[in-house]
């Protein structure tokens, strides 16, 4: 179960960094939460997924899970003040503020963030949460 949990998981990040939708992808990730509902990298995902498909309050419910299972995740966070910026909720300075803590102790990811970042942008041109956000982190 585990390995075609995986599996499931590596293929559909597969197809998404190969250019299929978000909406495409975003069943899958339904899927990969349902088999294994304590994978935080699942709940990641299917947050991100969900914001680039304009699902705001599905987004918050999946990131609050993410960040609540993975609290050290800078993208689990990332994704959270996304859902607080898009739906007008509270709480996302609190959230970037963890984020610049993480790239202060380990410098080293902030190239994949940018890149995720930037992967939104392209994604969703004109998102201006994410602009945000980006500005924020200086990314």
């Amino acid at each position: 179960m585990e390995s075609s949990q995986e599996n499931l998981f590596d293929q559909a990040m597969a197809r998404y960094q190969a250019g299929a939708s978000a909406a495409e992808i975003l069943p899958d990730f339904l899927k990969i939460t349902e088999i294994a509902p304590r994978q935080a990298a699942g709940w990641t995902c299917l947050a991100w997924l969900q914001l680039l498909c304009d699902q705001p309050e599905e987004a918050l419910r999946s990131a609050r899970f993410a960040v609540k299972l993975s609290p050290q995740d800078p993208q689990a966070r990332i994704n959270l003040s996304l859902a607080l910026l898009e739906t007008d909720s509270k709480g996302v300075r609190d959230q970037i503020q963890m984020v610049q803590q993480v790239l202060t102790m380990a410098p080293q990811i902030s190239d994949d963030l940018k890149g995720a970042l930037e992967d939104g942008l392209v994604r969703r041109p004109g998102w201006k949460a994410l602009e945000k956000v980006k500005s924020w982190l200086n990314l």
